[in-house]
């Protein structure tokens, strides 16, 4: 018969040492590594686990498989003077494959795991200067919580990829090794440039000369990526960019500033931005200029938000298939985890254009 604790609430890894007269990290090599105990040790501590009823389907399924089923993701604070939400989408596609694949999702965030998180949509160089882009990841792997991890933040110089790959960790991200050559991880990404290319394109074709472009700061390898499809597809159609772009961070106000500085200055019949958060800042300055976007003063996002679909007049925006990404993510993360051969490491998938009022 399961005997619970005599004081209330749940045991803890700490009872259960208590109860099996061994330290907490020894509990800890027997969820996480029970190779590494004796078996007379072993034995003890599961027969602690399971009179005192500690986690007892994880913990049996740890014991006997070494297996949590649990993919860890850890999520940023939500930005404010921001637009996007395009996380929450890719989150919802992802717990679909995940779990269709027998795997869940546990969302992890900056100084405590396991809580609930806002998602941010900004741009995966954000990182703010308080947040250690470590945190939680170890913890999570000494309590052998997860099996493998989702990585969504791959800047140039990110320490998380090369501390997983020290470790020997199981890890798939979203968006590619930017100046990282050497990278051996799965990982899979959307084509922002030939997304924005798409943008450009359009508005050529609705007899647009003068297109200015919106983005992110020049030190962004995603921002600088799109702001290439925008400037070489302009070029293609033997279109200026002279004086047309402004980068700056992805905010409601830069977008509102730089709008109202490039119509003041150059006089752009169209906007390319680098995020719908962007463009929502352009439709703010027109607005505030009694101009209608439209045909003859057109605005396009990136990332076709939530936003994007109920703003008045519609936005339109470069769409990221998201559920693909997701599918994909989850095949890499399944071939890691049976210890079956990645067929190839990185996978680019093409974007495409929702077009609504605003072109």
């Amino acid at each position: 018969m399961t005997r619970r604790p005599d004081r209330g609430g749940a045991p803890t890894l700490a009872t259960v040492a208590a109860e099996a007269g061994v330290s907490r990290q020894t509990v800890s090599n027997a969820l996480n590594s029970p190779d590494l105990l004796r078996p007379e040790t072993l034995t003890r501590v599961q027969e602690a686990i399971e009179r005192l009823g500690y986690s007892p389907n994880r913990a049996a399924r740890n014991l006997r498989t070494r297996a949590s089923h649990l993919i860890g993701l850890r999520v940023e604070p939500a930005v404010e003077d921001s637009a996007n939400a395009l996380m929450d989408r890719f989150l919802h596609s992802l717990v679909e494959s995940t779990r269709d694949a027998g795997y869940h999702v546990l969302l992890f965030t900056c100084g405590q795991v396991g809580a609930d998180a806002s998602l941010d949509a900004g741009t995966a160089e954000a990182v703010t200067a308080e947040a250690d882009p470590m945190d939680g990841y170890d913890e999570l792997l000494r309590s052998a919580a997860v099996d493998a991890f989702l990585l969504t933040d791959t800047y140039r110089g990110n320490p998380q990829a090369a501390w997983l790959e020290e470790r020997g960790v199981p890890f798939v991200a979203f968006g590619r090794p930017w100046g990282d050559p050497a990278a051996r991880h799965p990982w899979v990404d959307v084509d922002g440039r030939a997304g924005v290319m798409l943008a450009v394109d359009h508005l050529v074709e609705r007899g647009h000369e003068r297109i200015a472009w919106v983005g992110w700061q020049k030190g962004s390898y995603i921002g600088e990526d799109r702001r290439s499809g925008w400037a070489d597809r302009l070029h293609e159609h033997g279109l200026s960019t002279s004086r047309l772009s402004a980068r700056g961070d992805d905010t409601l106000d830069f977008g509102r500033r730089a709008a109202h500085a490039l119509l003041d200055s150059e006089h752009p019949t169209a906007f390319v931005c680098g995020s719908d958060t962007l463009a929502m800042g352009v439709l703010r300055a027109l607005h505030e200029r009694d101009l209608t976007p439209g045909p003859e003063l057109s605005v396009v996002g990136f990332d076709d938000s939530l936003a994007a679909q109920v703003c008045s007049p519609g936005l339109t925006s470069v769409r990221q298939p998201l559920e693909q990404v997701a599918v994909e993510i989850v095949k890499h993360l399944g071939d890691l985890l049976a210890h079956r051969p990645l067929t190839e490491l990185g996978r680019t998938l093409v974007p495409t254009l929702s077009v609504r009022a605003t072109t």
